[in-house]
């Protein structure tokens, strides 16, 4: 049984930082392409951040590129959103999700491209 969990949301003041944290069992993990997602009150779930098995395959959309840094540990089955110079627009529940990958350099920005979720973390950013 597949499990994603997400950890390291909270308060923080705009332009502070916070490092999200997602621990995955019950898959191949070095087979495992990861993304971030997130979704705020009354808005569609959004594209954050993704990576391929590799490090250096990754994606970001423009609202977050050059502040937000993803990045995975394949020995801890772990992969990581660094969030740095937050603005309160970067206020959402923030997701982490996962799929099986056949190609190392090939990362996923798109919902339907993942077949595993994790249960979400409150990020809330004050101004």
């Amino acid at each position: 049984q597949v499990q994603l969990v997400e950890s390291g949301g909270g308060l923080v003041q705009a332009g502070g930082s916070l490092r999200l944290s997602c621990v995955v069992s019950g898959r191949t993990f070095s087979r495992y392409a990861m993304g971030w997602f997130r979704q705020a009150p009354g808005k569609e779930r959004e594209f954050v951040a993704a990576i391929g098995w590799r490090d250096s395959s990754t994606d970001y959309p423009d609202s977050v590129k050059g502040r937000f840094t993803i990045s995975r540990d394949n020995a801890k089955n772990a992969a990581y959103l660094q969030m740095n110079s937050l603005k309160p627009e970067d206020t959402a529940v923030y997701y982490c999700a996962g799929t099986f990958s056949a190609f190392s350099g090939r990362h996923y920005i798109r919902l339907d491209d993942y077949d595993d979720w994790g249960q979400g973390t409150q990020v809330t950013v004050s101004s």
